[in-house]
């Protein structure tokens, strides 16, 4: 998320408020569900880190959604603060209020590191399997909702090794501590796939519709929904799309619909059936042949395409400096055009819905667009892919290293 939006109405609230387990009085019972025609959905908050003001404004959100919903819909969440000096908390929102909460020692789970880190492959698997246990679904109907930051694939340290950096960094324990951790992609996958299988994964974090991640993610969940680009620090506007998180059919449609809305339509947004992800890849890997047999030079000319990030907080803008390309974006510019279309009836069978942007807000110090490219409907397909550049340009060494970690390289490599 990008947290430069944030009004200070909404940060004295947030300061005001006390925790939620306080405020609402919260049950200590623990009763599984109701199973017949149950639906479950677990809002995962991983805020160790400078989004913690935004988790009140967020559950108070759910609780008012959360009145929408019929008996056997099971609204979950787990909730990490960053130094609010109490364990991190799973609960059941029913009915505009929270009940029937348990800390991590409730649950009987130890993280790796003592810190109780979201980020903790250790805590996540322990948190869903709780989740899903205690309150299953019929007919594989669960959902999963990954708040925090996001980075898309790029590596950093993660809690158990340092490999790759994807998903809710968090501080940990000690006050003002800088030792931030994440989960990454790989790792994420490793944990979802010992779970029960999910109907949908909901990204409320940033630049995490990179087609490297759709395709580490293709087994674990039958819809996967976000955006490319970074998002505003208030994220999705859960009272108004809380009906859609359990519906039926087309039910992403309502999600990314008022998603899209409640941000004067400044945000790119897509949603990806999974099932397509193989057929997508091979059409990417053909594609990527075809540009590399009519480029003139070893690496691709960037310069004018869509980025969803910048990795730079000041300067000239730079392509050195640019990742998350659009796809499509780059295949209309460099491959042939009837190896584009082929190309795009694959994605178009992939991404099933999109909502494209001529602007959004960027954590950079230009605020609501980037200025070094134009966007239309045309050349946005809100998905991003990594594109290979010069080593010697920025950290495009490592970049070009840490891809290969990814399996989407063993099928489309660089």
């Amino acid at each position: 998320m990008n947290t430069k939006f944030f009004s200070a109405a909404v940060l004295v609230m947030t300061v005001m408020m006390t925790a939620c387990s306080n405020d609402d009085n919260v049950s200590e019972a623990r009763r599984p569900a109701e199973v017949s025609n149950a639906k479950t959905v677990l809002v995962y908050i991983a805020g160790g880190n400078d989004l913690s003001r935004a988790v009140e404004p967020d559950l108070k959100e759910m609780k008012e959604g959360s009145k929408q919903l019929g008996e056997n819909d099971n609204l979950l969440v787990f909730v990490r603060r960053y130094n609010n000096g109490s364990q991190p908390w799973l609960a059941r929102i029913k009915n505009g209020v929270v009940t029937d909460s348990v800390s991590l020692s409730d649950m009987g789970i130890t993280s790796s590191d003592g810190e109780q880190r979201a980020s903790d492959p250790v805590v996540m698997d322990g948190v869903m399997r709780y989740a899903f246990n205690h309150y299953p679904a019929d007919n594989g109907n669960y959902g999963l909702v990954l708040w925090s930051h996001g980075s898309g694939w790029l590596l950093g340290k993660e809690v158990q090794r340092r490999t790759n950096r994807a998903f809710g960094v968090d501080f940990g324990n000690p006050q003002n501590s800088n030792d931030g951790r994440w989960i990454n992609i790989p790792t994420l996958a490793n944990v979802l796939k010992d779970l029960p299988h999910l109907k949908y994964i909901m990204f409320d974090c940033c630049c995490m519709m990179c087609l490297e991640n759709l395709y580490e993610l293709r087994s674990v969940a039958d819809y996967l929904i976000g955006s490319p680009a970074e998002i505003p620090g208030q994220g999705a506007p859960y009272d108004k799309i809380m009906r859609d998180m359990f519906g039926d059919g087309d039910f992403y449609t309502g999600i990314i619909d008022k998603y899209y809305k409640s941000v004067r339509e400044w945000l790119p947004l897509s949603v990806v059936k999974t099932s397509e992800m193989e057929q997508l890849a091979q059409a990417t890997r053909n594609a990527m042949q075809a540009v590399k047999a009519e480029q003139d030079s070893t690496y691709a000319d960037m310069r004018g395409l869509i980025h969803y990030y910048y990795t730079k907080s000041t300067g000239d803008f730079d392509p050195k400096n640019n990742i998350f390309y659009d796809a499509g974006d780059f295949f209309l510019k460099h491959a042939p055009q009837d190896v584009y279309q082929m190309w795009k009836q694959a994605l178009d069978k992939a991404v099933i819905e999109r909502r494209t942007a001529t602007m959004w807000n960027v954590d950079k110090s230009w605020t609501e667009y980037y200025p070094d490219f134009t966007a239309t409907d045309k050349k946005m397909h809100c998905v991003s892919m990594f594109v290979a550049q010069n080593p010697a340009n920025s950290d495009y060494a490592r970049y070009n290293e840490d891809i290969k970690q990814f399996e989407w390289y063993n099928v489309c490599p660089q």
